[in-house]
């Protein structure tokens, strides 16, 4: 069977929105479109039905799974546009502001800032959070998606040592852009992580500290699937990552700094699509029997051993 091609794939959970979400998204970035659907039945949170999508080359899984989790700014995306690969690029930058700002709220004006020539923060109708920017340094090379984690309230000032532990859990992992805040800035404390950016496998990560006062924390709402091709591969990131026993369940878990990972095997939506529903049926119960996955006890279910 084939694999998914990304070693880390953000994953979004919407209440019944994730398929009307995904052809929102898919409408407003170059290279996009809907790679799978599936419907899985008598979860935990009843029917819940799972959409792959790609946005401008990079792969997205969401699940309409009921109104458990909400999207905050805690975890956002920050799209990166850079003139050298967008033809119009500040007139992009405007029309997909304008698209993301209808039924949605402005976090931070898009305009002019000491940081960035065009930049602006805006949470969509759905509650997902974006960054849209004008790329900065055109001769380097950044995905024009990156995931972006805001370390505030009780994970404020983790954010360093959050990349530098991600950094030697992905071995194929480099640091990026560094840059502190600095005397008088406060309420963010001296030394703290004003931004940085890492890459992990083929995701880049964005990590900043915020010591102002905010009410939302990481969720679950966004998570990062890692796709493993062996057993040994799954219980290393499990061991590695796990930090909180009672969220671990169905390949799902959270590490210390709060944010959610799934480590499942790098075939599992290629099994779940080719499916028989019988076959899904079986899948689908072993699966939510178990905390850390099991391909070979999946393998059997899909094959009725």
């Amino acid at each position: 069977m084939s694999k998914t091609s990304q070693k880390i794939v953000p994953h979004l959970w919407f209440d019944n929105e994730a398929k009307e979400a995904a052809e929102f998204y898919i409408s407003l970035f170059p290279n996009s479109k809907i790679t799978n659907e599936i419907n899985l039945h008598d979860t935990p949170s009843g029917d819940a039905g799972i959409v792959a999508f790609e946005l401008w080359g990079q792969e997205f899984m969401s699940i309409s799974a009921g109104p458990y989790f909400k999207f905050n700014p805690s975890l956002s995306f920050a799209v990166n546009v850079n003139p050298n690969d967008v033809p119009n690029a500040k007139e992009f930058i405007h029309d997909l502001w304008n698209k993301l700002s209808e039924g949605g709220e402005v976090l931070m004006p898009l305009q002019k800032y000491p940081f960035n020539e065009l930049y602006g923060w805006i949470q969509d109708k759905y509650g997902l959070s974006w960054q849209i920017s004008l790329a900065n340094r055109i001769g380097e090379r950044r995905p024009p998606i990156m995931n972006s984690l805001l370390f505030v309230g009780d994970k404020c000032g983790k954010a360093e040592e959050a990349m530098n532990y991600y950094l030697s859990v992905f071995k194929d992992s480099e640091k990026g852009h560094f840059a502190r805040y600095e005397a008088g800035m406060e309420p963010d404390k001296e030394g703290t992580i004003m931004y940085s950016d890492f890459r992990l496998e083929d995701q880049w990560f964005i990590g900043m500290d915020s010591a102002h006062e905010h009410h939302f924390n990481f969720n679950e709402a966004v998570s990062f699937i890692v796709n493993c091709d062996t057993q040994e591969e799954i219980d290393y990131y499990w061991d590695k990552l796990s930090a909180v026993p009672e969220a671990e369940q169905c390949g799902w878990l959270k590490d210390q700094f709060g944010i959610s990972w799934q480590i499942v095997p790098s075939n599992m939506n290629e099994i779940m699509s080719s499916c028989t529903p019988e076959q899904l049926d079986r899948v689908n119960k072993v699966v939510l029997k178990m905390k850390k996955l099991d391909i070979a006890e999946i393998e059997r279910a899909y094959e009725g051993n």
